[in-house]
């Protein structure tokens, strides 16, 4: 398999190595056949807020952005041609994710699971729309990246128990 290359910008150490695994094992999982290369911000419900009203018109804070550089469909496209490769890491970019820290905090803490599960769910699901995967519609293309999430968060942290919560 590629090498591939992740750079992360803010990110503490522990949320870095749980980055760097979730976007391996979803690159790994999909084949990807070329080196890859991702670039992830951690940002907090501010800075995710302030992106999404720029890119996609929602002035609210949203968990996880996707800026995908591949015309893919469905983990399908065309393969890189030489010039697509950047001479000096010899790696295709194919986006950029940006996670909202606080937002995934919240939202884990929302559905009783760790952070850490929350976070690497955030990161599958960013990197499957990297590779042209979406979930507009309640058809079977969402029900497709679905399954692929799970699968690979399984990859990513294996099986977890439900974190106990004052309710259950």
């Amino acid at each position: 398999m590629p090498r591939h290359r992740i750079e992360i910008a803010n990110a503490e150490r522990a949320t870095e190595k749980l980055i760097r695994k979730a976007i391996r094992a979803a690159l790994r999982y999909e084949k990807v056949p070329f080196r890859a290369k991702v670039n992830v911000t951690v940002t907090d419900d501010a800075g995710i807020r302030e992106l999404n009203r720029e890119h996609r018109q929602i002035d609210a804070p949203t968990d996880v952005l996707s800026f995908p550089l591949l015309d893919w469909v469905d983990g399908q496209g065309d393969l890189p041609q030489p010039w697509d490769y950047d001479p000096a890491t010899k790696c295709v970019e194919i986006g950029d994710v940006v996670i909202s820290a606080q937002r995934a905090a919240a939202q884990a803490e929302e559905f009783g699971h760790s952070f850490e599960r929350e976070c690497g769910y955030l990161v599958v699901h960013s990197i499957l729309h990297l590779l042209g995967y979406d979930h507009v519609d309640e058809g079977p293309r969402k029900a497709l990246m679905r399954g692929f999430e799970e699968d690979i968060m399984l990859l990513v942290l294996g099986r977890q128990k439900k974190k106990k919560t004052e309710k259950g």
